[in-house]
């Protein structure tokens, strides 16, 4: 990189980082498991990338450079934080629905990561395909079980494909290091992610088609027609409510103990997140008046929708650009 570039302002600083930043969110969310975190992280590499400019030496490239901030200010951001996790990495599910307000204060919870914050560019329509595998919830639910080294290798080397010989100058790690620490992941992951995660989504008309279907029967609150539109072993994930329930009966049970009755009691947003088809949904409260509740991460599959996570936090609609109250 010529001196002149490592010189610039802010300006020219920006224009030669900024293209990597999304990049960099996805890949401090696989870190970390939270798209607050990521934001905030992503925010201080790019604070300490502003401030070492001036020293970096153009021997490795810019996008290998901010990596190896972006791994540094993860590995220490792990120190000190505790397990991101889903309900089912608590406990087997529930039969019973759970009491309003039910909470364990003590678990720090997975979060979504809205599509339009992470991955390629539109235009590149294999990246964007790679990115989204990549990003599925089941894969950084599982992720969140690995020792942080382990996880930074195992992203590095088979999410984002990077050269072992980099992985190992990015981590202080010899090459022979780096493959050990990267079958140890894969030996890991492998008991981590459910077989439920290897199904086959339909095709986009009939996705299409069961969203819609699944958007109409919750906002009027058709439980029958929701508990139809589930794969037999369908699970439903409520964080931050502890209990998660499996199978069509004990998900309708607890449909209808949680949605208020009534027609038109709720709206569901389509938007997309961790690559997977999601929707933010509004619930009326006693007064009428619908507002933010929670955001729908859903996982379709060819006999039905095989997975619900909703994320009950309506602090996540900013990260969808939407408001807490529909206009």
């Amino acid at each position: 990189m010529k001196t002149e570039e490592r010189d610039a302002g802010p300006e020219e600083f920006g224009r030669l980082t900024d293209p990597f930043r999304r990049e960099l969110m996805a890949y401090c969310y696989r870190m970390l498991g939270s798209v607050h975190d990521a934001e905030d992280l992503v925010q201080e590499v790019y604070l300490r990338a502003w401030r070492s400019y001036a020293s970096f030496d153009g021997r490795a490239s810019l996008r290998t450079w901010l990596y190896r901030i972006a791994t540094n200010a993860c590995l220490n951001a792990l120190e000190h934080s505790s397990r991101r996790v889903l309900p089912s990495g608590l406990a087997g599910p529930s039969a019973d629905a759970p009491p309003r307000g039910s909470r364990v204060p003590e678990v720090t919870w997975l979060e979504p990561l809205p599509d339009r914050l992470s991955g390629a560019a539109p235009e590149d329509p294999a990246a964007v395909v790679a990115a989204r595998a990549g990003l599925r919830l089941a894969l950084i639910a599982a992720l969140q079980y690995l020792p942080p080294r382990q996880r930074a290798v195992l992203i590095l080397r088979d999410v984002l494909a990077w050269p072992a010989a980099d992985v190992a100058g990015m981590l202080g790690m010899t090459g022979a290091g780096v493959n050990s620490t990267l079958l140890r992941a894969r030996s890991r992951l492998e008991r981590l992610v459910p077989a439920g995660e290897e199904i086959t989504e339909p095709d986009e008309p009939e996705q299409r088609e069961l969203l819609d279907r699944f958007a109409r029967a919750f906002e009027t609150v058709d439980i029958p027609a929701l508990t139809r539109l589930l794969t037999e072993q369908a699970a439903w994930e409520m964080p931050p409510v502890p209990q998660w329930f499996t199978g069509r009966e004990a998900i309708g049970r607890l449909l209808a103990a949680r949605l208020p009755s009534g027609c038109g009691r709720g709206l569901l947003v389509p938007v997309r997140a961790n690559g997977q088809p999601a929707f933010a949904a509004y619930l009326r409260g006693e007064d009428g008046a619908l507002t933010a509740h929670s955001v729908m991460v859903l996982s379709p599959a060819d006999s039905g929708i095989a997975h619900i996570a909703s994320f009950m936090d309506p602090s996540l609609f900013e990260y969808f650009d939407l408001p807490r109250v529909p206009g």
